[in-house]
């Protein structure tokens, strides 16, 4: 046993060794069933049972801050486009990226600003709060009412600073009952305060299920980070780099990340931290929310929304991950990283060291991912053989079958 301080500076007792499985024993610890969970049929299902249905998250309010600030989620495993802009009321909406007159596609991707939107095929233009607002030759048209042919709208609501969309048309939760407890205990974290933004995106050639279940546990890092992270996340107390803490909500999971107090930076990561955040051990200065378990050698939590987006909070910045589907074995990914706006080019030098650092990191789940799926798919296991730290990518993959066998 080793000591530790909860929140509110009362000692408690942290074991490493602790069994999470028998906090949830519904969960099981059975080999799981993956390989059959990878196939078209599946993936449609998905599509139809979990992405259409859930709150999904398209970005932040802070890239679109201004009246007539765009951006373009494109959600491909619904074959779905979103268009979100800031209106001059200061609502942020959202709408389906299609013109109302023949269905091409309205805006071609990217960001930006504008107080109207016009169709590259036929020259109808839209708002910023959706309607209508011109049609060359109109009066070559019979009857037609431009106020009831305004852009389709997508329900989206904002938490914390989070956009999220709903592809369903009468989504039958709002977002702050679908994020319920999980959003509760984040509710007063500074995510407003880390403005400043590095992000990264691209393909993986995988199913998006194993990218999620990628980031779901720490028992790969003495394997997969040891040049990277050769230490910061294990050490002789902990040295296969087992939660401090779980939880599992009904959908939603976190999960804290063990620090090494005896982690020796080199040279570079020094000086990194002397003037900007890494991920280190201590609960001094932990913001709301973060490290629930009040442990001294916290490095980080994953806070995953399911069913595809992770925000991991750390000492004073966070990062975000979303894997989108794109197909059975394809996934879109996007990766930001927030810090507070930098002061001086020191603290931006701090800031582009951990930024590059995370890319490192990602570069080599990214490689063993995409190994999963070629193993998977050669049909020599169908199963995972799941231990204890792993937990939450059992609890994962049963909610997504729940979701897919309707029973929820």
């Amino acid at each position: 046993m080793d000591v530790a301080v909860d929140g509110n500076g009362k000692r408690m007792e942290t074991d490493y060794g602790k069994r999470w499985t028998q906090d949830y024993p519904e969960l099981g610890t059975d080999p799981v069933p993956v390989a059959s969970r990878l196939t078209q049929e599946y993936f449609d299902r998905e599509r139809d049972t979990i992405f259409s249905k859930s709150w999904l998250n398209v970005g932040r309010e802070e890239q679109i801050a201004e009246t007539g600030d765009f951006f373009v989620q494109d959600i491909a495993v619904c074959k779905a486009s979103v268009l979100l802009v800031r209106g001059k009321d200061g609502e942020i909406r959202g709408f389906h990226n299609v013109c109302t007159h023949r269905a091409s596609k309205l805006v071609w991707g990217g960001s930006g600003c504008k107080r109207t939107f016009t169709c590259k095929f036929h020259g109808w233009t839209f708002d910023e709060s959706g309607q209508l607002v011109g049609v060359p030759d109109e009066d070559g048209f019979y009857c037609l009412d431009k106020s009831e042919n305004g852009l389709v709208r997508v329900a989206t609501e904002v938490w914390n600073g989070f956009i999220f969309v709903n592809l369903d048309p009468n989504p039958k939760e709002s977002l702050q009952e679908y994020l319920g407890e999980w959003g509760e205990r984040l509710a007063d974290y500074p995510f407003q305060g880390r403005t400043t933004c590095y992000a990264y995106q691209g393909e993986i050639n995988a199913n998006w299920k194993l990218c999620v279940s990628a980031f779901n546990e720490g028992y790969h890092v003495p394997f997969v980070h040891p040049m990277s992270a050769p230490e910061t996340f294990r050490s002789k107390k902990n040295l296969f780099c087992r939660p401090i803490w779980v939880k599992l909500y009904p959908r939603h999971q976190t999960y804290s990340f063990y620090a090494n107090p005896d982690s020796k930076m080199t040279a570079l990561e020094a000086l990194s931290a002397k003037y900007g955040p890494i991920v280190s051990s201590g609960p001094l200065g932990c913001p709301p929310g973060a490290n629930p378990a009040g442990d001294p050698d916290w490095a980080l939590d994953a806070n995953v929304v399911f069913p595809n987006f992770f925000v991991d909070v750390a000492n004073d910045w966070y990062f975000t991950y979303n894997f989108w589907p794109i197909a059975p074995d394809r996934t879109f990914y996007q990766v930001k990283s927030y810090f507070v706006p930098p002061k001086t080019a020191s603290e931006r030098f701090a800031h582009e060291y951990g930024r590059v650092l995370l890319r490192d990191v990602l570069l080599e789940d990214v490689e063993t991912i995409e190994h999963t799926q070629l193993g998977l798919a050669s049909g020599v296991r169908s199963h995972y053989i799941l231990q204890d730290s792993e937990i939450l990518i059992r609890h994962h993959l049963k909610t997504v079958e729940n979701h897919v066998e309707n029973r929820v």
